[in-house]
């Protein structure tokens, strides 16, 4: 029986777990278990830590069932990777392992005041004052603001860090903690790049920034370790897979880039997950965007190996609309019902929705904008609703793609895709006719989960994938081409930004707190 490598696909709305063929690359398994969200608060969105473990659990257990019921013995189960929604905020006690708060989820938006106070602050109330050593702008995006917030708000949190129990971490710390012993002893580590998320690592020193750590008040000692995307961190202590080395480790995104075998410069992907995510290899150089993107760690495949890096546009909402539409409007009944409404439809007809929930993403970075579906006339019905929504997927794509192109200054001629969302083919045609470029999708969507797993049997003491260009797998895939013509496309695209401006400068107040709110 040939080696197998298994993934934990740790999601903001599910988790997953697959077990792959190392050498084919193949799903011979997985299970998937959804994730409950709260919104406490208007803008805050918050996970339970202890279900998110539990979810992991229950996902490896219930896929080694089922690779028993297909006779194939776990014992081939040479190594695990985890990858994870990125930036998901956790503070735990090392003493008790329990969490002293919900998990703060990338999307919230209670550290709005937080940040503008940061930004106000700043020489010239630059939002992009910390970018030379992160990357990244002051945003409610990163961990550091979260973890201020806890720190602030949370006595619990306060009187752990004190006593000297307190861990943070985000979702793969936690993960990866948990799995290998807990308060027995469990490793307290993350990758590069779940690290150069958090707004506290240096991009260029790879490490944790002293400095970065006083500017957000942080304390040092509750820091996990910093380690390479690609090494044995641990073993699992229980469970079926007691004893298997935990050696691949990656932020969801960097994960896909590497299940696209995207290693070369100049290589880009495009995932359709909760959010939009694009992902563009500079290869071992930080390349700063004038455009919006972000710069950030895409992986350090071992130890020795060097970091590369990659530019980023980021969409705060792509799935997550479908899931509003579902959950919140009742407009669809489930996620795959929004294709066959937005085809009866067959277009917009003038209808335009921004879905800003947590404000705007790249290439804006405006915290302030809110939701807004305008053009609106007694023609319009939940058809069009639906078929703006995914409309508004791929105009958000265009607006990341263009702000890459731009940075680069070499067009992308095709974007490779993949995530949940891909499987919806109408949103696949409108994706190409919106960029007037082709898109290609692998038949075997589970790219993340795929990256993680390429991680974790490459790694030294491992070795059971090869990830030289000679050995990488063969992925099938089917190509979308535009079908409509580019001044269409363009007037379309220019309507939209026209409602993006509409969405900005919404919410631009301290949020009202009654008296026995906490304040924020």
């Amino acid at each position: 029986m040939e080696p197998l490598v298994a993934a934990i696909d740790q999601g903001t709305s599910s988790t997953r777990f697959l077990v792959f063929n190392a050498k084919t690359a193949e799903v011979l398994s997985h299970h998937q278990v959804e994730i409950n969200q709260s919104f406490p608060k208007e803008g805050w969105v918050e996970e339970d830590p202890r279900e998110i473990m539990q979810s992991v659990y229950e996902c490896m257990e219930r896929t080694c069932e089922k690779l028993c019921q297909l006779n194939i013995n776990i014992s081939n189960i040479k190594a695990v990777g985890v990858t994870n929604q990125r930036e998901t905020t956790l503070v735990w006690d090392k003493e008790t392992g329990e969490p002293l708060y919900n998990a703060i989820v990338w999307l919230d938006l209670r550290t709005q005041s937080t940040v503008e106070r940061l930004i106000n602050k700043a020489p010239g109330r630059n939002k992009n004052h910390l970018k030379h050593k992160t990357g990244l702008p002051i945003s409610t995006y990163f961990s550091a603001v979260k973890l201020r917030w806890l720190l602030d708000n949370v006595e619990e949190v306060q009187q752990a860090v004190l006593s000297e129990r307190a861990m943070f971490g985000t979702v793969d710390s936690w993960i990866i903690w948990c799995l290998t012993g807990g308060k027995y002893g469990g490793v307290h580590c993350t990758d590069v790049s779940n690290a150069s998320r958090t707004m506290l690592f240096n991009i260029h020193t790879m490490d944790w920034d002293p400095e970065l750590c006083r500017y957000f008040d942080i304390p040092m000692e509750i820091l996990p370790k910093v380690r390479s995307s690609s090494e044995i961190y641990g073993w699992m202590k229980s469970g079926s897979l007691a004893g298997v080395p935990i050696s691949g480790c990656l932020g969801d995104q960097s994960a896909a880039l590497v299940g696209q075998m995207c290693f070369e410069e100049g290589q880009a992907k495009n995932t359709y997950g909760t959010g939009c995510f694009l992902l563009r290899n500079t290869g071992t150089k930080a390349v700063m965007s004038d455009h919006g993107l972000l710069t950030t760690v895409a992986y350090k495949m071992g130890k020795d190996k060097p970091a590369c890096y990659a530019l980023e546009g980021s969409v705060a909402i792509a799935g997550a609309v479908v899931r509003w539409l579902k959950d919140n409007m009742g407009i669809v009944k489930s996620s795959s019902e929004i294709e066959t409404l937005a085809a009866a439809a067959g277009s917009s007809y003038g209808c335009y929705f921004v879905p800003a929930f947590s404000g705007l993403y790249a290439p804006y970075w405006e915290p302030s904008a809110r939701g807004i579906i305008c053009g609106l006339t007694q023609f319009t019905n939940r058809n069009h609703l639906a078929f703006a929504a995914l409309e508004a997927v791929c105009f958000q794509t265009r607006e990341i793609l263009d702000a890459m192109n731009q940075d680069s200054g070499v067009p992308l001629t095709q974007l490779q895709v993949d995530g949940g969302m891909t499987s919806n083919r109408l949103l696949m045609q409108l994706q190409a006719d919106i960029l007037c470029v082709s898109v290609v999708r692998p038949t075997m969507a589970e790219t993340t989960a795929l990256g993680a797993a390429m991680a974790a049997g490459a790694a030294e003491g491992v070795e059971v994938w090869n990830l030289s260009p000679g050995h990488l797998p063969h992925i099938m895939s089917e190509k979308y081409t535009p079908q409509i013509n580019s001044d269409e496309s363009e007037f379309r695209f220019a309507r939209w930004k026209k409602a993006v401006q509409r969405a900005m400068n919404w919410e631009t107040t301290e949020p009202f707190c009654s008296a026995n709110d906490h304040q924020q």
